[in-house]
């Protein structure tokens, strides 16, 4: 019905009656059908948003399910109905435009353009909407995939940038293509880090590396904090001083970072600290010392152990046992008793090499406390004993020669 009534034919004539010239009519018929579809295109914009977005969003109050809900929330049904003002004007311009050829392939083109973003844009609120009920399950839980859904709106969207340059230039979408590969290596610089972040999302997820709300530490780019967003080029990490710093993924990849995830997850934090002996206040163990240090109740494991030599040491004779030796078996009884270290985990007191800052003597245990605060409250009370016992033993920790020393020596002179 409609193809037998051609309004351009009918609105010249209509000019043509009030006394316009023919000129003037042509153009001015033009410019009115124009602004007729453009009202058309607008017209269409608010009903299909009446039609669609309200009706959905009723019924989608009445349903129980929260899935939809979080459909109506990204604004899939927003972006749906953004779409038909596109067909409509399409063709209206058909009917409308039937006999203005060039204005008529003008609006097409802007009606295609507009329908393929439209459209893209529907997909990407498709896709986000997916993504938000995926960390609604448990399933998400130490499984980012913000990096993929990056990845799948990146594609949509350069397949809609394809689909537009086939309908400027009136070409395939296949022939775009092929002359995309003489560009290759131009694309290949543009997209040089969205490549890289993609291969390193893909290397991070599928080797378990990193997750949501890890704490790592990359001490070369003075990261130590909590991961908060992982993306498909950038990683963002909540330092402890709540400053926000971001890394390229692909580095996460590319260079080392610790990951105190097992640490957390097995409940228990390493102690590995050492203390480091003045060498010159080691000694053999004589009646005195030996008197004094006997009295501590943890020591009878060692001076059971040793009671021959300990005999020799209180008649006087000279034996193997060295007041070192003493001190590190009552630290290891001390670590094996403590309240707060993990028995049922390898508990040492040993001696490293020696070095120019005396004798280092190292404490490795496990500690049950795994968070900040209180493990270094309970690595610093550890270390806070060392330092007061170790006198006991006849031991001095090592320390350089400071200003006061050197006061000392002048007044003793």
């Amino acid at each position: 019905m409609f193809e037998s009534i051609e309004p351009g034919q009918l609105l010249k004539e209509l000019l043509a009656g009030i006394g316009m010239s023919a000129r003037l009519v042509s153009w001015l018929s033009a410019v009115i059908l124009v602004i007729l579809v453009a009202f058309a295109a607008w017209l269409s914009k608010f009903i299909s948003r009446a039609i669609i977005v309200k009706i959905v969003s009723v019924w989608v109050k009445r349903t129980k399910s929260p899935y939809d809900d979080i459909f109506l929330e990204s604004k899939v049904f927003h972006t749906v109905a953004l779409i038909v003002p596109g067909v409509v004007v399409w063709y209206i311009a058909s009917w409308v435009l039937h006999d203005q050829t060039n204005w008529l392939t003008f609006v097409h083109r802007c009606a295609e353009i507009y329908i393929v973003i439209a459209s893209v844009l529907t997909v990407n609120a498709f896709v986000q909407a997916w993504y938000s009920i995926y960390l609604t399950l448990p399933v998400s839980e130490g499984r980012p995939i913000n990096g993929y859904v990056q990845l799948v709106k990146a594609l949509v969207f350069i397949a809609g940038i394809l689909v537009i340059i086939s309908i400027l230039f009136r070409v395939s979408v296949t022939s775009v293509i092929a002359g995309l590969g003489v560009a290759s290596a131009a694309l290949l610089i543009v997209f040089k880090d969205t490549l890289l972040g993609l291969v390193a999302s893909m290397q991070l997820s599928t080797n378990k590396m990193l997750s949501l709300g890890d704490w790592i530490t990359i001490p070369g780019r003075n990261i130590d904090g909590t991961v908060i967003d992982m993306s498909l080029h950038t990683v963002k990490v909540k330092n402890f001083d709540n400053t926000i710093l971001t890394v390229p993924t692909y580095a996460l990849v590319s260079e080392s970072f610790q990951n105190w995830k097992g640490m957390e997850e097995a409940g228990v934090r390493r102690i590995k600290r050492e203390i480091h002996i003045d060498v010159r206040s080691i000694t053999f163990l004589d009646a005195e010392l030996l008197d004094r240090i006997s009295r501590r109740p943890l020591l009878e494991p060692w001076l059971t152990l040793n009671a021959e030599e300990i005999k020799a040491v209180k008649r006087g004779e000279a034996t193997s046992l060295t007041n070192l030796g003493a001190f590190r078996a009552y630290m290891l009884a001390y670590l094996q008793n403590h309240k707060n270290i993990d028995s049922k985990l390898p508990v040492m007191v040993r001696d490293m090499p020696p070095t120019n800052s005396g004798m280092p003597v190292e404490l490795y245990c496990f500690c049950i406390e795994n968070q900040w605060v209180p493990y270094e409250s309970v690595q610093s009370g550890i270390f806070d004993y060392v330092y007061a016992v170790i006198g006991q033993f006849g031991l001095r920790a090592f320390q350089n020669i400071s200003g006061s020393d050197m006061e000392s020596l002048k007044n003793k002179r």
